[in-house]
């Protein structure tokens, strides 16, 4: 009887110490934007303001939208090496032709978005590596980007600017915008049947066509919604920058992965966390345009310096994992 009762406060006591490490891991992309706004309150507390929030997260939204864009690529067990030239061809498209041809720019967006969700059925259909594949779109995304704007220019569309100038009362327009993102994105995929069939897709694809549901539609879904996203990515970068350049998003490939990753996403299992990405994405782009500044570091070492934010946060994060195992 007393093996039994230690075999059972053995078995709670584990699965208690599981569950505060699944509750710590969950907390971590929150813990790590909290302290990047504790560095900057201490190293400059004029900056924790609306005007300097609004200043700091002035290119957060499109980084954020940016990493929406790779997360559901990533929920599908791929990996989209394309998204910052996409994001840069259509900053282009929305500076020229958005602007003064309307119809033929939206045709071009939409027709952008196909030719995603046209990658995930090749993807699909030919077992083929999404990093070869996406890679090779990247060249064709900057040609493409290039031959609309050859140099800097263009302009944004004047009821896009109006947009993304919105200053609401109280809170900036980039948090009220990130926590709108996050909730419409986590509302469409941890709370619905079908978000859980898209991410069961990278979780268990097996099991998900034993129960008879299609995973190349699945994959072209993904795709799909990762170039809308991809998309509105472009549009609220030039909406900001008021011009466009064919290399304005080609930074945007790695910060939008290293935001799925800092926000609990995982390149396996179909395992992300919308909330946790739009996080990840604030914290990246707090700790570039901020933080790194405040710290007099000079801008050549400031990639350095974020690579090592970030592999921070994941040796954490393989603390914590071992501690849940």
């Amino acid at each position: 009887m007393s093996a039994v009762s230690s075999q059972g406060l053995f078995s709670l006591s584990a699965r208690g110490a599981a569950g505060r490490a699944r509750t710590l891991r969950a907390l971590l992309p929150g813990l790590s934007l909290a302290l990047v706004l504790i560095a900057i309150g201490w190293l400059n507390p004029r900056a924790i303001s609306y005007f300097g929030f609004s200043l700091m997260l002035n290119l957060a939204i499109p980084i954020a939208l940016a990493t929406v864009a790779q997360m559901f690529v990533i929920a599908g067990n791929e990996l989209d090496l394309s998204i910052g030239t996409f994001v840069g061809f259509v900053g282009c498209v929305t500076a020229t032709f958005l602007r003064d041809a309307p119809l033929l720019g939206v045709l071009i967006l939409l027709g952008s978005i196909g030719v995603y969700a046209f990658l995930g059925a090749l993807i699909y259909l030919r077992n083929l590596p999404s990093i070869v594949v996406t890679l090779g779109m990247s060249f064709i995304w900057q040609g493409l980007a290039i031959m609309v704007l050859p140099k800097p220019g263009g302009k944004a569309p004047d009821w896009l600017q109006a947009i993304t100038a919105f200053k609401p009362p109280f809170v900036p327009f980039p948090i009220v915008a990130a926590v709108v993102i996050a909730l419409i994105v986590h509302f469409g995929l941890m709370r619905t049947s079908y978000g859980l069939i898209l991410r069961g897709s990278g979780g268990n694809p097996a099991a998900l066509a034993r129960a008879g549901w299609s995973l190349l539609r699945a994959k072209v879904t993904l795709f799909a919604l990762a170039g809308v996203f991809g998309v509105l990515s472009g549009m609220t970068l030039i909406g900001i920058t008021s011009s466009g350049d064919a290399n304005i998003g080609n930074g945007y490939t790695l910060l939008a992965i290293a935001g799925v990753i800092l926000g609990g996403g995982e390149f396996m299992g179909g395992r992300v966390s919308p909330i946790g990405a739009v996080i990840g994405a604030l914290t990246l782009a707090l700790a570039a345009s901020s933080l790194l500044t405040f710290m007099h570091i000079p801008p050549d070492w400031q990639v350095a310096a974020n690579g090592g934010i970030l592999i921070i946060v994941l040796a954490a994060r393989a603390l914590i994992s071992r501690k849940e195992a």
